[in-house]
């Protein structure tokens, strides 16, 4: 009788440097420099508005001339007050609950519970398009500072698009909208080409090209081909309604542009990831004299990035004027194009991080009227908010050194290592 073989498959030893999930992800997420470093970023403005918030009420001011003897009333007062100003903000940028609650009552409309929220979308939308231009511009180790100018012309060529060929109620839109990414992407290809044929610096030249838009913009609008009869003001004719992005009416002015904006940032996505044109704008961001020596033209790549920027930045432009404005003004665009730069920094230079960066942007838009017109607050203080926002951001090494991240991770590794 012979003895049974054992078949079982000897156990494999755990390695003794083998960690938890709950370790490895406390590890990376503290060694994180991007969603961590954000959002602490956003902690930081808010807690130094806050402070700023009450060093600008005079009435909180008074009660700490007193504040050893009675704390108490500066702390509530102050409380009260960031408190108040805070929830005005959310309540401006996604909705009043109490609307909301009268809407489930059946005493308020839908319109009036989401308008908020249309608000913030409306805000958003165009800073999508001008994010991602100055952030695939980026990626290509270009700095697109041009965005305003190219949605200036943006906003100039899909008006005159909207207001001049009278075409069908599809048709017409449709023409506008690629009227103004055309117009975007020659404002965009101008300092590529630049850029590609003598080495001129895309910053200088994109600069100079926002200031030409401007004046250019402000010339227009006073001619009579283009001023609205039986105007003085500077002011064109209204973009016909058949161009207009639709929205659902009323006080709601959210339109088709947002959902524009989700496809746009999906197509980016890809086009950085999954196309050849993408892996080149990488390798050219990466490194161009390597990306030269594999065989990529860099100065075909700059031009046709910057006019792709362009186009991206000009969409954001024609957004702008065929969803809200409906006519050109001299201060149409607004600073779309300069917030982009702000959004595209915000989101990291990704796609998708620069989309939810212009969300974020549009509800501080949105949620700062609602500050001034109940809280008394100066729209400014949004502004600061914006600022400080970028300025943690910009400077990740501040946060870390607030939060003590750095410690924290080395304490981690450290951890890691006696284990191991």
């Amino acid at each position: 009788m012979t003895a049974e073989t054992n078949t079982e498959a000897p156990k494999k030893p755990a390695p003794a440097d083998q960690e938890s999930f709950l370790s490895v992800f406390t590890r990376n997420l503290w060694s994180s420099n991007n969603v961590l470093i954000t959002t602490l970023s956003i902690v930081l403005a808010v807690v130094i508005g806050a402070v700023l918030i009450v060093v600008s009420d005079a009435d909180v001011l008074a009660k700490f001339g007193y504040f050893t003897a009675r704390p108490s009333d500066a702390l509530t007062a102050s409380w009260t007050l960031i408190s108040e100003a805070y929830a005005d903000l959310l309540k401006g940028a996604f909705g009043d609950p109490a609307v909301f609650q009268a809407w489930f009552n059946g005493t308020a409309t839908w319109q009036e519970a989401f308008a908020p929220l249309s608000e913030t979308l409306t805000y958003a939308a165009p800073l999508v398009f001008t994010g991602l231009s100055v952030a695939l511009a980026f990626r290509g180790g270009l700095f697109n500072i041009g965005a305003q100018g190219q949605a200036v012309l943006g906003c100039i060529v899909a008006a005159v698009a909207g207001f001049t060929f009278g075409l069908p109620i599809v048709l017409n839109l449709i023409v506008a909208l690629l009227a103004g990414i055309v117009g975007g992407a020659l404002w965009g290809f101008v300092p590529g080409l630049l850029k590609a044929r003598t080495g001129a610096h895309e910053v200088i030249t994109t600069i100079m090209l926002n200031y030409t838009a401007a004046l250019f913009l402000s010339w227009l609008v006073i001619q009579k081909g283009v001023q609205a009869p039986g105007r003085t003001d500077a002011i064109s004719k209204s973009v016909a309604e058949s161009a207009q992005l639709p929205s659902p009416g009323g006080i709601l002015r959210v339109h088709l542009g947002i959902l524009i904006a989700v496809l746009v940032t999906f197509g980016v996505a890809w086009l950085l990831k999954r196309s050849a044109f993408g892996f080149e704008i990488r390798a050219v961001g990466a490194n161009p004299h390597a990306a030269q020596t594999a065989g990529i033209s860099v100065g075909k790549t700059y031009v046709l990035l910057m006019a792709v920027a362009g186009g991206l930045a000009g969409l954001g432009g024609a957004t702008q004027v065929l969803g809200t404005a409906y006519a050109l003004t001299p201060a149409v665009a607004g600073n779309i194009g300069f917030d982009g730069l702000l959004v595209a920094l915000l989101g990291r230079n990704r796609p998708w991080g620069t989309f939810f960066a212009a969300l974020l942007f549009g509800a501080l838009r949105a949620g700062g009227n609602r500050i001034q017109s109940y809280a008394g607050i100066s729209l400014e203080l949004v502004t600061v908010l914006q600022a400080l926002i970028v300025i943690f951001i910009a400077a990740p090494a501040v946060v870390k050194a607030i939060f003590r991240l750095r410690a924290a991770r080395n304490t981690a590794a450290g951890v890691s290592l006696a284990k191991g």
